[in-house]
């Protein structure tokens, strides 16, 4: 009977975008699900603060789902798993650092009592259900990254996780390249990689030459240094440590998430500190500008982090000062250019030395280029094979890579969240669609937020809001009092008295026409002051704001 089972590959996020990654593996009646990461809101998702994987699939088959497992400790891997493990409590497994990462984000949900927490090493091998899960090395601008190989009834699939080849890791630990091309002299039924630098040629950058970077600039800088970067990559934290205690500087940490990174790493033992490097902020004030190093959020230019506010001079602490030295040590998450070529003219304009991403060094991507991923297929030699990782036109070039590979078209998918990628020992296919999509978390509220609250919210921050209030005799149906109108993000008040008196006529008529034809329903007579409104504001003012009636009783 079991040789009848067909093996499914469900993606949920992660596919045509670049976040939210989560995929789902089903053999029979079990489930596996691979990382579940949120996404940041897009520029449309005005209000909106996370973007998470819609799980209806999930929870439709809750009883099925044996385990999730994390290939490493970024958002955009482990970032939905409190929302998750909220609805659906099952064991999940990780390495130490990224299950210290997630214990955080547990501990602030109040969950940590209620979910069960496996650590795993490199080469370490499970068994989840019917699966045999085993964690391999890799690296990446986080340490303890992992891919997953999992062994099936009909074959085995190795998922890469973020990865890059880099043969000079800051922590000595390199990608474990004998048990990639062990599995590929096995066999591998599915390959799913990486797709995120698939654009790019070549091989991606050692995170080392980041570190000759910041060398140069820590020996030759007068004043403090400020550096920018992303709160995960403890590896580049290292180094900014590490160049500080060198050059007799003290560091202090600025922004929440690296705070709580910096104390997470440095407790598993992640991260060197050399006694006494590390300064509260208090005192870093109190030292001469050329003995201070601060470590900041803010590389993607977010509006609250501590980058900004610096460069905003909002900042109750750090106030930018002429001479200062910044590093912003990130490549802009596509689509956050503006707010960071923003943040940087700003603080050109404070009189700071700012090094950005054209400065060659300042930077290292986490992910593998062309070179490096035809080295994954090389070592692994899959029978099928699944782009994931990345936007459409990324996943479009990695199949075009691996046609080139000698991976024949029919044996490439490139597909969709929620479809059904069904594999036999001999055969692939799109086996049909699940649920899947964007569920927006807007403060606590979880998915209660959708299009038609983004589209009013769209409208209110475009055109405004126009407010009507009418006071009406119960009995005998005539205005007593108003019509009177309130405007927000519309035009002044003041200086638009005609157009507001004009606009309190029209409503007038409106109403008159409701009491001559007797209609008393409130749904009726908002429809009609609406209607009215509308016509008239646009072809005076060429605008449509949101008009809301509102109709009072006496």
């Amino acid at each position: 009977m079991a040789r009848d089972l067909k093996l499914s590959l469900i993606p949920l996020g992660g596919l045509g975008e670049v976040g939210k990654n989560m995929m789902v593996v089903r053999y029979g009646e079990n489930l596996l699900v691979i990382d579940a990461g949120l996404m940041f809101p897009e520029e449309d998702m005005l209000g909106i603060d996370l973007v998470i994987p819609d799980i209806t699939y999930l929870l439709e088959n809750k009883d099925l789902v044996r385990g999730i497992v994390l290939t490493h400790g970024h958002e955009d891997h482990i970032g939905a798993l409190p929302y998750v493990l909220r609805k659906i409590n099952v064991p999940v497994y990780g390495t130490k650092l990224t299950l210290g990462l997630l214990q955080v984000k547990l501990k602030e949900q109040n969950l940590m009592n209620d979910v069960v927490l496996h650590t795993v090493k490199p080469r370490d091998t499970v068994n989840i259900g019917p699966f045999k899960v085993e964690f391999i090395r890799v690296s990446h601008s986080i340490p303890d990254a992992v891919s997953v190989a999992i062994q099936t009834p009909i074959g085995t699939i190795v998922h890469t996780g973020d990865f890059k080849i880099d043969q000079t890791p800051i922590d000595g630990e390199v990608t474990d390249f004998y048990r990639f091309a062990q599995l590929g002299e096995k066999g591998v039924l599915v390959l799913l990689s990486d797709s995120t630098n698939v654009e790019r040629p070549g091989y991606t950058k050692s995170e080392r030459t980041v570190g000759k970077f910041f060398d140069d600039t820590f020996r030759t800088a007068e004043e403090r240094i400020i550096v920018a970067t992303f709160a995960s990559n403890v590896h580049r934290l290292q180094q900014v440590i590490t160049n500080a205690h060198k050059y007799g500087r003290k560091v202090a940490v600025v922004g929440r998430s690296m705070v709580n990174v910096v104390n997470i790493a440095y407790d598993l033992g992640y991260l060197y500190v050399p006694e006494g490097t590390l300064i509260e902020l208090d005192e870093a004030k109190k030292l001469p500008g050329d003995q201070v190093v601060i470590m900041t959020t803010g590389s993607q230019g977010e509006p609250m982090s501590a980058l900004t506010r610096m460069a905003m001079a909002d900042h109750r602490q750090v106030e930018i000062m002429p001479g200062d030295t910044i590093i912003i040590s990130a490549t802009p998450v596509p689509g956050n250019e503006k707010l960071v070529a923003r943040i940087i003219d700003l603080l050109f304009k404070r009189g700071a030395h700012v090094f950005y991403e054209s400065f060659s060094g300042i930077h290292a991507s986490g992910h593998p280029s062309q070179e490096e991923l035809k080295l994954m297929f090389n070592l692994t030699r899959p029978k099928f094979f699944v782009p994931v990782h990345g936007e459409y036109r990324m996943l479009v070039k990695h199949a075009e890579l691996a046609r080139g590979m000698g991976i024949p078209s029919d044996r490439i998918f490139v597909a969709e969240n929620g479809q059904i990628l069904e594999f036999t020992r001999k055969q692939g296919r799109v086996a049909g669609r699940v649920t899947a999509g964007k569920i927006l978390v807007d403060g606590l509220g979880v998915g209660d937020v959708g299009n038609i609250v983004l589209r009013d919210r769209k409208q209110l921050s475009q055109d405004g809001i126009l407010i009507v209030v009418v006071t009406i005799n119960r009995e005998t149906g005539l205005v007593v009092a108003g019509p009177d109108i309130v405007s927000r993000g519309f035009v002044y008040v003041r200086e638009s008295e005609s157009l507001m008196e004009d606009a309190r006529s029209r409503v007038k008529i409106a109403l008159d026409k409701c009491s001559e034809r007797n209609i008393t329903e409130w749904a009726a007579i908002k429809s009609q002051v609406r209607d009215a409104l509308v016509k008239f504001l646009y072809e005076r003012t060429r605008r449509r704001p949101m008009i809301l009636p509102i109709i009072m009783e006496v």
